[in-house]
């Protein structure tokens, strides 16, 4: 099964971090990563850039409305992600409560992945994306 362990910083945890060198940043996160690695279980693993150069889109018109980052709420922003391959979501917790740099008050939401199998078969749908993914090789 995977799993998606979403890291989810607060200003207090930028804060602590504010003074740590990136070098150290990188080599925290590289070790975990190989740790991962080399168990097999790791799928990707994507750091985000700063929300402040993002956008959002709302759909909570009929037409959409894009507006530049930061977000409207700033409480807890993503900050990178691990797409974990793991026999359980206990499994996944276990990854997770190993992360580096977790400073004070961040998080890390676990969320399974769905799998296209899940999904009915005779879709259309289904059935194209299951083409692309073995078109690409990812199934």
């Amino acid at each position: 099964m995977k799993y998606m362990l979403i890291m989810r910083a607060t200003d207090e945890t930028w804060a602590s971090m504010e003074n740590v060198d990136f070098n150290e940043i990188i080599e925290s996160m590289g070790k975990f990563n190989d740790e991962m690695i080399r168990a097999g279980v790791l799928v990707a693993a994507e750091g985000l850039d700063d929300a402040a150069k993002g956008v959002v889109v709302d759909y909570s018109t009929e037409t959409p409305v894009v507006t530049d980052g930061p977000y409207g709420e700033t409480k807890e922003l993503f900050g990178g992600f691990w797409i974990l391959n793991v026999a359980s979501q206990e499994e996944a917790i276990e990854w997770a409560k190993r992360a580096p740099m977790a400073g004070p008050g961040s998080k890390c939401e676990i969320r399974r992945v769905t799998q296209i199998d899940e999904f009915p078969q005779d879709n259309e749908w289904i059935r194209k994306e299951r083409e692309w993914r073995e078109a690409t090789g990812q199934l």
